[in-house]
Formats: C-alpha cells, sequence, structure tokens
C-alpha cells in the first residue's frame, strides 16, 4: 500500500473511512486511496465456529450439554464492522438461546436420538435471524455434541448391553430348539425304519468291528 493507493487481497475486503465516516468497501484489486482515508480489513473467506458446551434441561429435569457448530461468512464488512463489537459472540449467543427454547419441551431420550437431525433448521433461522444485522451469511448450523450425565450414560450403557445379552439368549435358545427338533425327526424316522436303525448303529461302530446276525434279524 502506498500513499496513493491501497491493494486488496482477494480473500478480504477492505471497508474506507475518511475523516470517521465510511466513504465505500473495497473488492480485491488496487484501488486510489484519498488523502486522510483509513481501512479495515475484513474476511470474506467460509468460517467455523462451534459453541461452548451448554447446560440445558430437558422436559424431564435431566441436565445435558450441548454444543453446536456454526459455518458463516461475512456478506456485508460495512455491517460487519458497524452491527456489534464481537459479532461471531453475538451469533453464537443466538444459537445457544435457540438452543434453550428447542430443548425445554423434549425429553432427554429424544434429544440424544434426534437434536441432531431435527434440531438443525431451528437453530439456522434462529441464527439467521441475528445476523442480518451483523453482516454476516449462516450458511449452516447443526448440532454438534449431546453429552448426558455421568450415571445417565451408565443407565443407557448397561441398558444396551443387556439388550445385547438377551439377543444372545435368544439366539441360543433358537439353535437349541432346532437341534432338539432335528434330534426328535431323526428318532422318529428311526423308530418308523428298524433297517435304518441298523444301519446308523452299524455306522456308529468303531472301525474294525464286527458284526454278528442272528436269526432273528
Amino acid at each position: 500500500m502506498s500513499l496513493f493507493t491501497i491493494t486488496v487481497p482477494a480473500p478480504e475486503r477492505a471497508v474506507e473511512y475518511v475523516d470517521g465516516a465510511c466513504t465505500r468497501v473495497l473488492g480485491p484489486g488496487r484501488h486510489r486511496r484519498p488523502s486522510r482515508a483509513r481501512y479495515e480489513s475484513v474476511t470474506v473467506l467460509e468460517r467455523l465456529t462451534t459453541t461452548a458446551p451448554q447446560e440445558v434441561l430437558t422436559s424431564d429435569g435431566v441436565a445435558v450439554k450441548v454444543t453446536a457448530a456454526l459455518r458463516w461468512r461475512v456478506s456485508d464488512p460495512r455491517a460487519y464492522l458497524e452491527g456489534a463489537l464481537d459479532p461471531a459472540s453475538t451469533l453464537q449467543l443466538a444459537v445457544q438461546l435457540a438452543l434453550r427454547d428447542a430443548l425445554v419441551d423434549v425429553a432427554a431420550d429424544d434429544v440424544v436420538r434426534t437434536a441432531r437431525r431435527e434440531l438443525g433448521a431451528a437453530l439456522a433461522e434462529a441464527a439467521r435471524g441475528a445476523a442480518d444485522a451483523l453482516g454476516i451469511e449462516v450458511l449452516d448450523v447443526v448440532v454438534k455434541d449431546v453429552v448426558l450425565p455421568a450415571d445417565l450414560r451408565a443407565a443407557y450403557a448397561e441398558q444396551v448391553t443387556a439388550r445385547a445379552r438377551g439377543a444372545a439368549q435368544l439366539e441360543a435358545a433358537r439353535a437349541e430348539t432346532a437341534a432338539l427338533r432335528s434330534l426328535a425327526n431323526a428318532a422318529r424316522m428311526l423308530d418308523e425304519s428298524p433297517a435304518l436303525a441298523r444301519l446308523r448303529l452299524v455306522q456308529a461302530l468303531p472301525h474294525g468291528s464286527t458284526v454278528e446276525l442272528t436269526s432273528g434279524d
């Protein structure tokens, strides 16, 4: 940047102030620089911000910790500079308040199962409502993490373990029933066919054994 020109790189915008008043927003390239001009640079690249873990009470009185992730970028550099002292924090606060409102009528079990899938649209709408005055475009908001209290996590783990153990026992019972049914069918066939029973007996004898047939056979 010389005394007479200013060069703005591609990922940035330069907001020009002359005698304290905003005169223009400069895009990428070289521009003539008025006397007494001052410039504030704003990056317009996409950004990813994660909210701090927030403890929220569900409808059944369980305190869960929830975090959300936001994708956003600056759409109006002047509003971004002049709308708030810390625009990113203001945006995060809007999402956190929306999380509280969204979860107050939801049970803890439903939060774990459906929060990531169903809350994104409501959070994005709240974020965009706050972002308009900040010169920010919100691209996406998602629930990133839902952390249950330790005792509730242990209870869920025990429930999953019990479910898996029950499934294993049921499978073992089915296999045993199938084996008993097969044995019953074989026994019935042997009862109905003496010749088949004798053949099966011969097959069961050790190798080299001698079979003596009596006249009654």
